[in-house]
């Protein structure tokens, strides 16, 4: 979007992009033990998402700012589609990824 993220969504891409390697190569290979590698990375990523979704929602205390040292993503310019944030759509990305790891692990137990 030619914007620099903030502190807060370069942790989320910590955990997205080293998952969009992992989870490709799993797939190449047919690695079906792949939730115990990427579930790890996902979860964690997920936690930092809630949490900067929580302070973007405003239910987390102001006197916490995510954006306060970098740029700010809670702009409307930084809204996919005009109205879902940021921190909201990697919410959801890493809840995905969560819930699909779940089901990979379940079947590769079963």
């Amino acid at each position: 979007m030619g914007q620099a993220p903030c502190v807060l969504c370069w942790f989320q891409r910590a955990f997205m992009f080293p998952l969009a390697i992992i989870l490709a190569v799993a797939c190449f290979v047919s690695d079906s033990t792949i939730w115990r590698y990427a579930l790890p990375l996902a979860v964690i990523g997920w936690l930092i998402a809630l949490y900067h979704s929580l302070l973007y929602g405003g239910i987390i205390p102001e006197s916490i700012e995510p954006c306060s040292a970098g740029p700010s993503c809670s702009g409307s310019n930084m809204d996919i589609f005009g109205w879902v944030p940021l921190p909201v759509l990697s919410l959801a990305a890493f809840t995905a990824i969560t819930i699909l790891l779940v089901i990979v692990r379940r079947r590769s137990i079963a």
